[in-house]
């Protein structure tokens, strides 16, 4: 036992190793199989002995290894019982005894495990949680305060259920009392030891966590306890909002217990002015107060930071409260607002500009991103744009004073031109500021493009002087760039390029950022403000120039740093589309290539690198089929290489793009390299990774179409549908099973299909009856309508599936035929997924033996459905073509967890019948033809079996 924890512990310290980590984590995959591995990293975790490094790298191994195999989809756990007893038993104590590093991750494990756990197969957990708590021991105490708020803090963002009313009510039940009674402790001890750095550190650290509580046990309704005793909380919230002790004075940069702990208040405050009002609302006015004395006694050091952002986040939320708001409503208060609050936190501090100077990249994302929620420039503004919804003509009158005095400062200092422009920056824009669209509506009382004109064009083109002046300029284009015309813009876009040139780090980069942007940018008809014809031009020398800003650093971490410079390059190829053969495309192509094969090494930047893939998605759409390249043995090598050394991160990107590349293939055969992927893929390894399995599953839809032959003679079919049958189980992946499925039908002829095909409806049907997912069911009838709509040569279409259907159980076709492919059908809302329905249905009408001599009734409810279709005709939504990433998207890059799709890898919009443009025509045509090949049969059952609306639209097409 313990040589194999020194051999664990030696692979988790070579995991920290970047050149050894790859090797290292396959190997730890390994480890993982073998029995009791997550109480082996226990153990590691709980060794003093162990290096601090190594028991954090045992944590954080624990909790992803329980992300992935504590429980199932079903919420079955995937562990042996009594392993899950020893972690349930071992880990609460564990993390209270433990640094807070290790805490951290340990408390993210016990949140997992409750997730699936709590509270009713772990109902124990608070009554030991609240027996562990010390009333003279603040280590003890905050270690069980830390496990309670890490699963408490899970309800925060939850809707109401009334699962979750009882988990609440349970957890108040059991820990309600006691946390009373330690606000009590903690206030005592506090005061007992404010002369003790030491022990007073350790209270006002309890002191937080209850607080935290308290918003956790209060975030979904507010509990009878919190209510009965809402008067004594506040007073000890009061105390200490106005709290100090000089014994943290010294503290410049880092912040302390005290204003940690007024930060936590102001958040707990901010949950009860906005959910709470009709109890609190009695309150608010002193808490008011308090806030405001608050903000007016801190300084400029960062150690206050998180709180004047949350003291700002609360008065935004007071000023929200319309009855709350009017205290606001007077000149002289706002002149005051202003002066002492939104002023000391607008102006660039000395810790700003040397943000900017020593970490520019930390600087633009808080700047341009907003990634930074507490900082103070953002709450500041967030505050005057709240009061500005409410007192538009006054806020505007009282900051225009203070924008117009620092502008006439700014002529000789430059940071009170920076206050001038960040001050209108803020009043300016009103409503929510789009990361698509940037400012939409602006302050009816300002005119934005004035006074870019008058204070900001000069910037935009002046040489040398401070940098930051130049990326005001460029920021003002950036926020408001919905305001300009194209006129406007084909003004401002060349010296915006020319900034690229910039020597500065962040003025270059928010060059790059506004440029993509704007390329990005539509009008109201969806038309691009800027054209490929307006970028063109410029388009080889800008992509040379930023894959050269790109590799300034050829190291893998550097070079992956800056992801606004990437998304660029991906925004112009994406927009000049095929232009991009007119650019040198073999030298953009070696850019591209020798990225990829530096940061393999080492990916630490998944937004980086999605906008890097994204680039290469694009040539591939545009130029797969250009005689001038080859893009499959140019992508070969390097791709390959991800794939056999397995490079989590990136492998899904590789499967969609050459995914792309099969699909884009004008050949019916698939191209010889690809051959050796097929054994590959087929194999379980790499859809053990979660992340792989929609590109993999779009990989096999796409391969299955031009090797059929290869399929079928090398007996490749079973290992294909025995995939799809374990993606069909899964809740998850039930949608990739369907793209696999649905690609098998659309190859193989009934002959074929023959010996697998009552297993596969055997497998739909099962999971049919288990409260089936509305996307589950719309696959479903698609799925249906394809076999259905395959008849003649393929030797499918409605009484082959019919046949099938009954052999598993006799008449279980019309439940299904009316309880699921009828109705949602009708809810189809992709036109390729109609025009299938209609094509279906139209066969079944003409072709189906089963529905003209068993389904009579059946007939009828068909025609009406297929006439309730051709009555509202698919149209094609107005997507985002050619677009990347809505904003959510963004947000949610994978982080080499999930699954992260290319919008420039989508596969051709699926239509197994191209030759049909016209739908409707071609069923008149159809039913026409087939009635009177019948001898008016169709017309007549028409006639008999249809109601006079359905009647009166079918007439015209038999006409």
């Amino acid at each position: 036992m313990a040589a194999n924890l020194d051999h664990l512990a030696q692979l988790l310290q070579a995991t920290l190793d970047a050149r050894h980590h790859r090797k290292a984590e396959t190997a730890l995959k390994e480890e993982a199989k073998k029995p009791k591995y997550s109480l082996s990293l226990l153990s590691i975790v709980a060794n003093d002995a162990q290096p601090s490094n190594i028991r954090l790298a045992a944590a954080l191994a624990f909790k992803n290894f329980i992300r992935h195999n504590y429980v199932d989809e079903e919420g079955n756990y995937k562990l042996p019982a009594d392993e899950v007893a020893t972690i349930k038993q071992e880990l609460v104590g564990l993390m209270i005894s433990s640094p807070p590093t290790i805490q951290t991750q340990l408390g993210e494990a016990i949140s997992i495990i409750a997730d699936s756990d709590f509270w009713e197969r772990w109902d124990t957990l608070t009554q030991d949680l609240v027996s562990r708590l010390s009333t003279t021991d603040p280590k003890v105490t905050n270690g069980v305060l830390e496990v309670a708020h890490s699963i408490f803090a899970r309800w925060r963002p939850l809707f109401s259920s009334n699962a979750l009313n009882i988990e609440v009510n349970h957890v108040v039940n059991t820990f309600g009392d006691s946390f009373i009674q330690m606000l009590g402790v903690a206030d005592q001890q506090i005061e007992a030891n404010k002369t003790n750095e030491k022990a007073l550190k350790g209270w006002l650290e309890t002191m937080s966590l209850l607080t935290r509580i308290f918003f956790d046990l209060s975030c979904q309704d507010l509990p009878p306890i919190i209510e009965t005793n809402l008067q004594p909380i506040t007073m000890v919230l009061h105390k200490y909002l106005s709290y100090a002790n000089p014994l943290f004075d010294d503290e410049e940069d880092e912040a302390t217990p005290i204003e940690i702990l007024k930060s936590d208040i102001c958040d707990a405050l901010h949950l009860f002015v906005t959910k709470y009002d009709d109890d609190f609302g009695g309150y608010v006015q002193d808490f008011t107060s308090n806030v405001w004395n608050v903000l007016s006694s801190v300084g400029p050091q960062k150690r206050y930071d998180v709180l004047v952002s949350k003291a700002l986040h609360f008065l935004t939320a007071v000023a929200s409260v319309h009855r709350h708001a009017q205290i606001f409503n007077n000149e002289e208060i706002l002149g005051t607002i202003v002066e002492k609050v939104i002023l000391p936190n607008v102006t660039l501090r000395e810790s700003d500009i040397e943000l900017f100077e020593d970490e520019p990249i930390e600087f633009i994302r808080r700047d341009l991103e907003g990634s930074d929620t507490d900082s103070r420039r953002k709450a500041a503004t967030d505050f005057l744009r709240k009061l500005l919804d409410d007192f538009e003509a006054l806020v505007t009158q009282v900051v225009s004073k203070y924008i117009n005095h620092y502008l006439e400062m700014g002529k000789t200092d430059w940071k009170a031109k920076d206050t001038a422009v960040y001050l209108f920056l803020a009043i300016a824009a009103k409503g929510a500021v789009t990361a698509a669209q940037g400012v939409k509506t602006v302050n009816s009382f300002v005119n934005v493009i004035d006074f870019f004109q008058q204070h900001i064009a000069a910037d935009l083109v002046a040489t040398g002087g401070e940098p930051i002046p130049k990326v005001d300029a460029i920021k003002f284009l950036y926020n408001f760039r919905s305001q300009l015309s194209k006129e406007q813009w084909g003004g401002a876009i060349n010296p915006l390029i020319q900034n690229l040139a910039s020597p500065n780090y962040v003025v270059y980069t928010y060059a790059a950022t506004t440029l993509e942007r704007v390329l990005f940018l539509t009008d109201d008809q969806g038309q691009h403000i800027l054209s490929r014809a307006d970028i063109q031009p410029y388009a080889k020398d800008l992509l040379q120039h930023l894959f050269a800003l790109v590799e300034k650093d050829t190291s893998a971490a550097k070079l992956q740093e800056n992801e606004f410079l990437m998304r660029c390059i991906m925004r112009v190829l994406i927009v000049i589309k095929d232009g991009v053969l007119e650019c040198d495309i073999d030298n953009i192509l070696d850019h591209l290539i020798n990225i990829t094969n530096v940061i393999k090494e080492n990916p630490s930047n998944p937004r980086f690198y999605y906008f890097h893939f994204e680039a290469i998605g694009a040539i591939v759409r545009y130029c797969s089929n250009a005689p001038q390249v080859d893009l499959l043995s140019r992508l070969w090598a390097p791709f390959t290489y991800i794939l056999n050394e397995d490079v989590t991160e990136f492998v899904p990107y590789v499967f969609q793009i050459f995914t792309q590349l099969l699909d884009l293939n004008k050949s019916g055969s698939i191209p010889g390299d690809f051959k050796a992927l097929i054994d590959a893929v087929l194999a379980p390894g790499p859809w053990e990774t979660r992340g792989n399995i929609p590109p993999l599953a779009k990989f096999i839809a796409a391969i299955i179409p031009k090797a059929t032959e290869e399929i079928v003679k090398e007996n490749k079919l079973e290992p294909i549908l025995s995939i799809f049958q374990s993606l069909l189980n899964g809740k998850k992946t039930d949608q990739n099973a369907f793209d696999i499925l649905e690609s098998v039908i659309c190859s193989f002829p009934a002959s074929v299909l023959e010996p697998y095909f009552g297993t596969i409806l055997t497998l739909i049907f099962t999971k049919l009856q288990k409260n089936p997912s509305d996307s589950y069911k719309t696959r479903v009838a698609s799925f249906y309508h394809l076999v259905s709509a395959r008849s003649g040569e393929a030797g499918l279409g409605t009484d082959y599936f019919i046949k099938h259907a009954e052999t598993i159980q006799s008449g279980v076709f019309t439940p299904f035929y009316l309880q699921v492919v009828i109705p949602t059908t009708r809810e189809f809302a992709r036109p390729s997924d109609r025009k299938l329905a209609v094509i279906s249905y139209s066969k079944t009408l003409v072709e189906s033996k089963a529905f003209a001599e068993r389904y009579m009734k059946g007939w009828g409810f068909t025609c009406n459905a297929l006439l309730e279709l051709l009555k509202n005709p698919p149209k094609v939504s107005a997507g985002a073509g050619d677009e990347i990433l809505n904003e959510a998207d963004v947000d949610d890059i994978g982080f080499g967890i999930g699954f992260t799709p290319l919008s420039t890898c989508k596969r051709p919009p699926r239509d197994e019948f191209p030759e049909i443009t016209d739908v409707q025509q071609w069923v008149g045509d159809f039913l026409k033809a087939s009635d009177k090949a019948h001898n008016g049969l169709i017309t007549k059952y028409a006639s008999e079996r249809l109601n006079d609306e359905a009647k009166a639209v079918l007439a015209p097409i038999l006409m």
